[in-house]
């Protein structure tokens, strides 16, 4: 939102009450108050008829500085709020006669004290990351509508970029751009996002969270090009200044403040097929998709019905359409005894047709309106309302629904939509403020049916398939991209959307391969399966056809069963980074410029990632093949290929539909195994390491876990001349190597 024109003037509708200098300050504990009034005050009189901003300083957690900015304390300040971990760090605050000192770890804010120079300025260490000062932090009213905002700007360096705000499809480098937190099911070519998460990090290593989960307003070097403004209606901001130093470690603090990722089953990272959206099907079509799968020896893991599984109109009622599925526990067996987990999809809204509806109506558990009924839409399904998932007796009463099916064999849910959430004359039952519940609705909704997925499947089984998200939301696995359409242009936009994603900590990520929308040319498809099959997971979905590979051509089989065996085959190196993930908060696909920090060459690249820390993954986005990407400094080489590529530049190559630039870093041992149809097995027995070490005096380090995340293997090398010294510990003796890119003796140690 704009509330100027221009650098030196205010709009017309607006009043504006910028900090203008520092008053006074106050401390309590490890709080540091200060209040900056609206102007220079040169004597008494300047004290009467001003506004004046009360700033907090408080620290959650090390490295992490909490800006609470306020203009009237008794305006109404309702929840939600986005949980976080405290733990209550060491904080110091110092003085001098021009500045006050707030330090937390490396942290620090400095207040500036002298008249008419009102800034914080905030550091790591000695090294500057942001400041507000002249006209930045501020209250604006708006004459016309009578609203109040509060305001904050944050300084932008020379060659400094801003990422993430959540899945946005939006170029990834953000300055330029408006932004509003605002969930919306817009598909993803539009400036719509699913998955608003108000966390932005830098390429200078520090991140800003927005500690609001309603409508955020961004103007990224924009309104102001040297700023970031970020503005919410009413009398208070608060904000959470997080350094890790470097993008990664800036990731890791994020998800230590807002919540580690799930650890999702390995049986979630092989191939998903689905009925998709639209299509007519029933048991029969299913099996011969199931059963084609198998005769053309592609390996298939999960099989996903999509909202037709129940009737039309009683969306949802968690009944199998009996017209369509007469048999749904004996199918579910049947294809269990395949080697097959089940996915349906459910959403959190009942169609008024649905027996459902008056159960929960008569017992309250909808949200309601301000005039005492039930919120309800033609929009979706007919006549629907919406579960208050504030109720905790709802949340209760739908999970009961939800776990009747895991009795029948189902093994997770697809938690579709939750972004079609209203605000106008809403009451919750916990008095949530509805512009927040906007919002703030997905986290409650995908809470619920992931905590009842922990509780009877256990935490290791837990996996969901998420479309909406906010603040928080990575703790509940796994998320896909949405609606794309079946083009190069909308695989691109989606790897986009999934590197901005990857900034919040969203460990675990998907997409539609070959498109939603529309059906894909051949082409399309098959680059989208090499894309899909080298990320976290990997589902084939679409909207009113099917998206089984012989349905576009023959060799599209052979590319989906290369891959999906590949995939599987690296399972060993994927899982080890999947609890990582887990436990550290740093996502699987990785945007280049948080792995190779300091590189001015990463920070605007947005057609290729890393997969964990070792491979580097280019999709191809044209019908001839061509595919342009950059490598850092070292040899590369690419495990597709087997050839080695120089690194500091750029590469430009041409590649079927069997291979792209899949490549290993320097410095890499990469576990695998040879050949394997299932993504869930033991990693460790017949683990092969793949050992790329190019440079005499290079080394590295692997570790292989067990399917709880427990390690159970690890290995070390290090290049001596042409000799190769290797240590491994662990596992069951049953370990094989292989020297990729050149032949160099290896010595092994266990």
């Amino acid at each position: 939102m704009k509330f100027t024109s221009g650098y030196w003037m205010v709009r017309k509708e607006i009043t504006p009450l910028y900090a203008v200098e520092y008053a006074d300050h106050r401390i309590s504990g490890n709080e540091l108050i200060l209040y900056a009034p609206e102007k220079h005050i040169t004597g008494r009189g300047d004290c009467l008829n001003i506004g004046m901003l009360t700033i907090r300083l408080t620290s959650p957690m090390e490295d992490v500085i909490k800006v609470s900015i306020t203009h009237f304390q008794g305006a109404p300040y309702m929840g939600p709020f986005a949980p976080v971990q405290e733990t209550g760090p060491e904080v110091s605050i110092t003085e001098t006669d021009t500045e006050i000192i707030y330090q937390t770890g490396r942290t620090k804010a400095i207040i500036d004290k002298r008249p008419q120079s009102w800034g914080i300025r905030f550091f790591d260490g000695e090294r500057p990351l942001t400041d507000t000062g002249f006209r930045n932090m501020a209250r604006m009213k708006n004459n016309d509508t009578g609203k109040s905002y509060m305001v904050e700007q944050l300084a932008l360096d020379i060659g400094e970029y801003i990422y993430g705000l959540g899945e946005r499809f939006t170029p990834f480098v953000k300055n330029g751009q408006v932004v509003d937190m605002w969930n919306e099911d817009g598909g993803t070519s539009s400036e719509i996002a699913y998955k608003n998460i108000p966390f932005y990090i830098t390429n200078k290593g520090y991140g800003v969270l927005v500690d609001n989960v309603g409508d955020v307003s961004y103007e990224i070097a924009s309104e102001k090009v040297e700023r970031v403004q970020f503005s919410v209606e009413g009398e208070r901001l608060d904000y959470y200044l997080i350094n890790g130093s470097t993008p990664k470690g800036t990731i890791a603090k994020y998800t230590q403040l807002t919540g580690k990722p799930g650890l999702p089953p390995a049986w979630s990272f092989g191939l998903w097929l689905t009925t998709s959206f639209t299509t007519d099907y029933d048991e029969e079509t299913t099996s011969s998709f199931i059963d084609g799968m198998a005769q053309r020896d592609i390996p298939l893991h999960v099989f996903h019905f999509d909202c037709y599984w129940m009737d039309a109109y009683e969306w949802c009622n968690f009944t199998w359409d009996p017209k369509t599925f007469p048999d749904p526990v004996g199918m579910l067996k049947r294809y269990h005894d395949k080697g097959l987990k089940i996915c349906v999809w459910i959403n959190p809204y009942i169609g008024q047709k649905s027996p459902l509806f008056d159960e929960a109506m008569k017992q309250g558990f909808l949200v309601k309106k301000t005039d005492g009924g039930v919120w309800q839409t033609d929009m979706w399904q007919a006549g629907m309302g919406l579960v208050d998932f504030t109720n905790p007796d709802a949340a209760a009463w739908y999970q009961e629904k939800l776990k009747t099916l895991l009795d029948m064999g189902v093994d997770c849910f697809k938690t579709d939509f939750g972004e079609r959430i209203p605000v106008k004359d809403i009451v919750y039952f916990d008095g949530s403020d509805p512009v927040k519940m906007h919002n703030y609705y997905t986290f409650l909704y995908n809470q619920c049916v992931y905590q009842l997925l922990e509780r009877e499947r256990g935490k290791g089984e837990a996996v969901l398939f998420a479309r909406s998200a906010t603040t928080g939301g990575q703790q509940f696995p796994a998320h896909w991209g949405g609606d794309c359409s079946a083009s190069y242009l909308s695989m691109a936009e989606t790897l986009r959307g999934g590197l901005s994603l990857a900034c919040a900590g969203f460990g675990f990520w998907s997409h539609d391969m070959g498109g939603f929308e529309q059906t894909a040319p051949a082409d399309v498809y098959k680059r989208w399966c090499q894309f899909g099959l080298l990320s976290s997971h990997s589902r084939l979905h679409g909207s009113s056809s099917y998206r089984v590979p012989w349905l576009f051509d023959e060799e599209a089989c052979d590319v989906l069963r290369k891959f999906v065996k590949l995939k599987c085959a690296l399972m060993p190196y994927l899982y080890r980074y999947a609890v990582l993930s887990h436990e550290e908060g740093i996502p699987m696909l990785r945007p280049m410029f948080a792995e190779f920090p300091g590189n001015r060459a990463c920070d605007t690249l947005d057609r290729q990632y890393m997969l964990g820390d070792s491979l580097l993954v280019a999709p191809v986005f044209r019908a001839d093949g061509e595919v342009e990407y950059y490598l850092p400094e070292g040899v590369w080489y690419n495990l597709l290929t087997k050839t080695t590529v120089q690194g500091g530049g750029w590469h430009k190559e041409t590649h079927d539909f069997f291979s792209l630039p899949l490549m290993v870093r320097p410095g890499t041992i990469l576990a695998v195994r040879r050949e394997t149809s299932r993504p869930d097995y033991d990693f460790s027995d017949g683990v092969r390491l793949l050992l790329y070490l190019p440079e005499d005096g290079m080394s590295a380090k692997a570790a292989v876990t067990d399917l709880s995340g427990k390690v159970q293997l690890q290995a070390e090398a290090v290049r001596n001349g042409r000799n190769i010294d290797l240590y491994v510990t662990g596992g069951n003796g049953n370990v094989s190597f292989e020297v990729l890119g050149e032949d160099l003796e290896v010595s092994l140690s266990n």
